[in-house]
């Protein structure tokens, strides 16, 4: 294992990134400057940013550094999608303690290059620093669109279809699956240091968690996919969404963004919500109301959007996009339709990072 101090900061930030190549002709200059230089002649230029905090965001007891690497880099390519643009480059800042090597910085380098090159996104910049309260990431995406394609939360309109992409609520359900057993695996450790059995502690070392059957579970928490698939699908087939956002927060959260920046009201039927088998499975397990888990759960970064009802017949022939409920007037509030025609409010309960 090498000491990040012995390559210092500078010595760090090329062994990460001296292979970097560019892919963007908007990439002008990238890593090795005071700043990255970027050229949009014609374009909407586009920005987002996100802070992960370990022990807010992520707990290493379950994520490796390539996955980490990797879903950091995704979310933030997610939001570029969701504005209907381009995503071009990222710049990249960390903050980390003494007890990370550079090894795990290569390892996390892997994984956010390998969700870079899915999208052709040029690594650009960043910092790297100290921190003595665990590892903290800041990602900044940059992405182009043109100005009329460009999509905002603000343009659902009265009878528009609201649309989501894949499943939900499995990347919830995952996280959940990786809760039980890590309190599995720290129930075992206290038991076995309460009774002073050493060869207990050691057999611990060799602690399997029970994943069996769940894998899709764990892939949609430890490994999202930003749906820049879906966009080409929209854009394949003259589709433009009147607004739309990314499931960070929860369906819920997101469904009532849109319709609070739009003006308007809404109606989900909870019978068109897609939830995938394992997620139905796992929530039975932990006696879970599903419909709650896939409106709530958050971290799916599927795409919420909605289309004019004129487009039903090519948006219902869409593989992977599922038309969930429409668009009302303001005054007739957000509801959710259930199973046996009972209406209840939409409330905000998904992820709220200040809580």
């Amino acid at each position: 294992m090498t000491d990040i101090s012995k390559l210092g900061e500078f010595g760090l930030i090329d062994h990460l990134t001296k292979d970097l190549k560019t892919k963007n002709e908007s990439t002008k200059y990238g890593v090795g400057d005071d700043c990255a230089v970027l050229h949009y002649p014609d374009k909407e230029v586009l920005v987002t940013t996100d802070m992960l905090m370990e022990g807010i965001h992520f707990d290493l007891t379950y994520i490796d550094m390539q996955h980490l690497g990797y879903k950091s880099a995704m979310v933030n390519i997610s939001d570029i999608f969701a504005m209907n643009g381009t995503p071009r480059q990222m710049i990249v800042s960390i903050a980390l303690s003494k007890r990370f090597v550079v090894e795990d910085l290569e390892d996390f380098y892997h994984g956010l290059r390998m969700a870079c090159d899915k999208w052709g996104v040029d690594i650009v910049g960043g910092d790297t620093t100290t921190s003595l309260t665990g590892l903290a990431i800041s990602i900044t995406c940059i992405g182009e669109a043109n100005k009329e394609d460009i999509v905002y939360r603000n343009g659902a309109k009265d009878t528009d279809l609201i649309c989501v992409s894949g499943d939900l609520g499995a990347s919830y359900m995952g996280l959940q699956l990786l809760e039980r057993e890590k309190s599995v695996y720290y129930q075992q450790v206290d038991e076995a240091r309460k009774k002073n059995d050493e060869r207990a502690l050691e057999q611990l070392g060799d602690f399997q968690p029970d994943f069996a059957g769940k894998e899709y579970l764990l892939e949609r928490q430890l490994q999202p996919e930003a749906r820049g698939d879906i966009i080409q699908a929209l854009r394949d087939a003259h589709i433009r969404p009147t607004a739309m956002m990314d499931i960070s927060d929860g369906l819920s959260s997101e469904m009532l963004h849109i319709c609070k920046q739009s003006q308007v009201g809404c109606r989900i039927y909870e019978k068109n919500i897609p939830i995938d088998y394992q997620t139905a499975i796992m929530a039975e397990e932990l006696n879970m109301n599903v419909t709650t888990c896939a409106m709530n759960g958050g971290e799916d970064y599927e795409l919420l959007f909605t289309v004019p009802i004129g487009d039903y017949e090519k948006i219902s022939q869409m593989e992977g996009v599922k038309v969930i409920g429409h668009i009302t007037q303001e005054s007739l509030g957000t509801r959710l339709i259930t199973r046996d025609d009972q209406e209840f409010d939409i409330r905000a309960q998904g992820w709220n990072p200040l809580k």
